[in-house]
């Protein structure tokens, strides 16, 4: 059955018909200077054909989207998605055969033409089963499909020349008709604009735009010159679904208008008497510069205070639990404590009796610098856990990594700085060596606390952990307390972050890595959240905005 529509009338005042269902089977581009009214023929077409055929929307100024109330066009914001998001979306299109705008005004270029790809892509690669025929229109395709490389990234360019590509060489037998509309043929990428049969020129008047516009309609260059006369929504029909010679139409009424139109000219309001006032006025007062205080280091006497009252404790049997150190003991009295701990230490070692040394006056304490390291910060309501034990080591390790740049030290810095604060207290820190604390601080860096590194489950996920390279371990552990606790999947900053990295890209690489070696199953939902299945473990993330940035997750 023979479809015809009405896009307008010829100059005789017959009306100018489109077969539909050629169309769909031959593809059409429009080529229109700015104001030639290229995007009022395409409303035109989508209008007398949206109760025949289902249509798809590439809308990169978001005007389109007003059809959406009349004709019951689904508007999707690209901004709002991911890539993978879109695609999943595309599916879906294809699949309940709906009609939508996929509106990329919110989007820079070079995102515009990734979410465009994207897009495309996914109606190219639905299922055979869906591959119903659809309507795709490309508004301003010399974006998606340029013929020479611009500001965009070359990644982005190929990935949209393709899509576009795969859309009007090979898009005919899954359904796809490719109805694209260019400001310049010069422009558009001659590979797509090739494989269109049908043609509606309008008025453009440089000279290689007219020369490529004749050569698709088979015109001689002389009669080139003709583009130049038209009027606004006159355009040159040619093709098998419009005219088999070039036909002179214009194109009828339309019942929606776009967000956007013409600009016309509004005279300036009379000048004002007060008008340098309007432009001067300041509404509030400007806000001084506030000079940035840094704080002053901490005092002789307050860190002699802090390490004479650890090693104090640490001399003590049994081994005690760190107090406070009173406030009222001064500079001085903090010297001789200290002196006379370290003398009874000495004395200890060579067998000397304790009480003999302690009655001993102590000597001048001699000026030499001595690098002292920060005590552990704990709240006011909690104690240090008993020097030497497990618990001991976990405290100065997540004590460690309050620093906002300890995660992303090395492990060899940060195992050196936790042997100095383990010193700090009497205590070796080679009571763990590297590959112990590489453990520890994986756990530490996943988020772990006590409560839950005591549980089964997460012995089992330890386990698994430990097959792993000792730089994916952290990140695996990450992965399986958020499924564990049912959170959301921690974005790409939080996954670099645990790598010690600040580079999301290195995070999804990380992610393809650990999904290669079947360790990991990713999927995204509809609005392109991330979800992560621990295959070993069974464990699932909750969705989680891959895109989130640390302080977003913290909240």
């Amino acid at each position: 059955m023979t479809v015809m529509i009405e896009m307008g009338k010829t100059q005789s005042g017959t009306p100018a018909l489109l077969d539909l269902e050629e169309l769909l089977a031959t593809r059409l581009l429009v080529q229109g200077n700015s104001g030639s009214g290229k995007s009022h023929l395409l409303r035109r077409l989508v209008e007398q054909s949206a109760s025949q055929v289902q249509q798809v929307l590439i809308d990169p100024e978001g005007d389109f989207v007003t059809l959406a109330e009349q004709y019951g066009h689904v508007a999707i914001d690209a901004a709002e998605h991911t890539e993978n998001g879109l695609v999943q979306v595309a599916g879906r299109v294809r699949q309940h055969r709906i009609s939508v705008v996929l509106s990329l005004e919110n989007l820079e270029m070079d995102r515009q033409m990734r979410a465009a790809a994207a897009f495309l892509n996914g109606l190219f690669d639905a299922a055979r089963e869906f591959w119903y025929p659809v309507l795709v229109v490309v508004d301003e395709a010399q974006l998606f499909a340029p013929a020479a490389a611009g500001e965009v990234s070359d990644e982005a360019r190929k990935f949209s020349l393709g899509a576009m590509t795969n859309l009007m060489c090979r898009g005919r037998k899954r359904g796809l008709a490719g109805v694209i509309a260019t400001q310049r043929l010069a422009k558009l990428a001659k590979n797509v604009a090739a494989e269109a049969s049908n043609f509606l020129m309008g008025r453009t008047f440089l000279d290689i735009d007219m020369a490529r516009a004749a050569d698709l309609l088979g015109m001689e260059r002389r009669q080139a010159e003709a583009f130049r006369d038209l009027q606004r929504g006159q355009f040159i029909a040619l093709g098998p679904a419009l005219s088999r010679r070039p036909l002179p139409i214009r194109i009828g009424s339309v019942e929606t208008s776009g967000r956007s139109s013409s600009p016309k000219l509004v005279p300036p309001p009379p000048s004002l008497e007060d008008a340098r006032d309007l432009l001067m006025a300041t509404d509030a007062p400007e806000t001084p510069r506030v000079a940035v205080v840094r704080p002053s280091p901490t005092a002789t006497d307050e860190t002699l205070r802090s390490l004479a009252a650890a090693l104090s404790a640490a001399a003590q049997a049994p081994a005690p639990v760190l107090a406070a150190v009173p406030s009222s003991v001064d500079g001085e009295e903090a010297e001789d404590d200290l002196l006379a701990a370290c003398d009874v230490d000495a004395a200890e070692e060579d067998g000397t009796d304790r009480d003999e040394v302690a009655g001993t006056e102590a000597p001048a304490l001699e000026a030499s610098p001595v690098s002292v390291a920060p005590a552990v910060s704990l709240p006011a309501d909690q104690t240090l856990p008993q020097i030497g034990t497990s618990a001991f080591y976990d405290a100065i390790l997540r004590d460690l990594l309050l620093d906002p740049d300890a995660p992303y030290r090395s492990v060899q810095v940060l195992y050196q700085e936790f042997i100095t604060r383990c010193k700090s207290y009497g205590v070796s820190g080679r009571g763990i060596d590297l590959n112990g604390f590489r453990r520890r601080l994986a756990t530490a860096r996943a988020g772990v606390d006590e409560a839950l590194a005591q549980t089964p489950e997460w012995g089992e996920a330890e386990q698994v952990a430990a097959g792993l390279p000792e730089d994916l371990q952290a990140l695996y552990l990450l992965l399986a307390r958020a499924a564990l606790a049912a959170e959301p999947c921690p974005s790409d900053a939080a996954i670099a972050k645990a790598r010690g990295s600040r580079s999301a890209r290195r995070a999804r690489g990380l992610l393809s890595y650990l999904e290669q070696r079947d360790m990991i199953r990713i999927r995204d939902d509809v609005y392109g959240n991330r979800c992560i299945l621990l295959t070993a473990l069974n464990w699932e993330t909750a969705p989680g905005n891959p895109e989130a940035d640390l302080s977003a997750e913290a909240c």
